[in-house]
């Protein structure tokens, strides 16, 4: 999810993020087993964001100035003029918040008016227009539908709903900006019918499908005695089961992503204390092990993959490789 509240930028169609000076923006391929990176794709002009890997294993998926590019996944070394734009018709701005459907016919984008469109593989024709998935908010909520994953079928968005509890006369309104909550929810790729996961105060981000489909994963201050302290949750994603903590450490854990195979996780943290997810953090990307049952195998211990600058934009969506043997990520070095 780009943003915190409905006051920031990406939530009310403010400016994409940009590269702060002496900052370049990196598309890196990650031996998971190794730790060992390799540069896709290197840029001191254009910050580039949140990658998907492609069902055939042939593309990486990213935004960058709130459009929707691609790049070949064996590419090396390549800068920015590497990228192919896929056209988006008539979509607003996009946020860094994007998925790959199965079957490759389509991307799923959020884009900053809080509502999810599909474009198109092969981009939108020129005089035609992406396909609006989301049905219309709820007037007086500051409603925003941010995008994390795809069930394996195709048919069902995993997402995070940010909204108003009930309707007010001036969403701007401090008062009720400071009201403003986060939720995990479904969405029908076909009709737009939202169905809630959680409704509550604790704050949640990036909820993904299991490969089998059988389970959410998603982060969330729920079990937090500060603020701020998200760890990983799974629970059944037909809603039968409440939320299991599978973390509990002392960093802030964000943005759980399970191997295709489904023996892996994949997460991002950041430093005991932080809020949120900022971008431009020292961070580590961990991969634990799991069990037949898509758990933790017994005595597994979190492996530090790799230790980077970034946070916001490095691995917000779905990122591994369709033979798990890789994940990608972007990350934004100074120097």
């Amino acid at each position: 999810m780009t943003g915190a509240s409905p006051a920031s930028a990406g939530q009310t169609g403010g400016m994409p993020r940009t590269l702060l000076p002496g900052r370049s923006s990196r598309l890196l391929v990650v031996d998971p087993a190794t730790g060992h990176a390799e540069v896709v794709l290197e840029s001191r002009r254009l910050l580039v964001e949140a990658p998907n890997w492609s069902p055939d294993g042939r593309w990486l998926v990213v935004n960058g100035d709130g459009l929707l590019w691609r790049v070949p996944a064996d590419a090396r070394g390549v800068d920015e003029s590497a990228l192919e734009p896929v056209a988006m018709g008539d979509v607003p701005e996009i946020n860094n918040d994007h998925v790959v459907v199965p079957d490759q016919s389509a991307i799923v984008v959020s884009a900053r008016d809080g509502h999810l469109y599909e474009v198109p593989w092969a981009g939108v024709a020129p005089g035609g227009a992406a396909r609006r998935v989301t049905r219309e908010h709820p007037a007086g909520r500051s409603y925003k539908n941010y995008l994390h994953g795809v069930s394996p079928d195709g048919r069902t968005l995993s997402v995070v709903v940010g909204a108003l509890p009930t309707a007010v006369a001036d969403p701007r309104d401090e008062e009720a900006r400071a009201a403003w909550r986060t939720d995990v929810a479904l969405v029908s790729r076909s009709d737009g019918t939202t169905t809630p996961v959680t409704a509550d105060d604790h704050p949640d981000d990036g909820p993904e499908f299991s490969p089998d489909g059988r389970w959410l994963w998603w982060n969330s201050e729920r079990a937090s005695v500060a603020p701020g302290h998200a760890q990983l949750f799974r629970a059944p994603a037909d809603g039968s089961g409440q939320p299991v903590q599978v973390t509990s450490g002392p960093r802030v854990d964000w943005f759980p992503h399970v191997s295709p195979d489904g023996r892996a996780l994949l997460w991002i943290s950041y430093d005991p204390g932080t809020t949120g997810h900022p971008e431009d953090r020292d961070v580590v990307l961990h991969v634990l092990p799991l069990g037949d049952d898509g758990l933790p195998a017994e005595g597994a211990v979190p492996r530090d993959v790799l230790r980077t600058v970034g946070g916001q934009g490095t691995i917000n969506v779905p990122c591994w490789a369709p033979d798990s043997a890789r994940f990608a990520c972007a990350d934004y070095p100074r120097g």
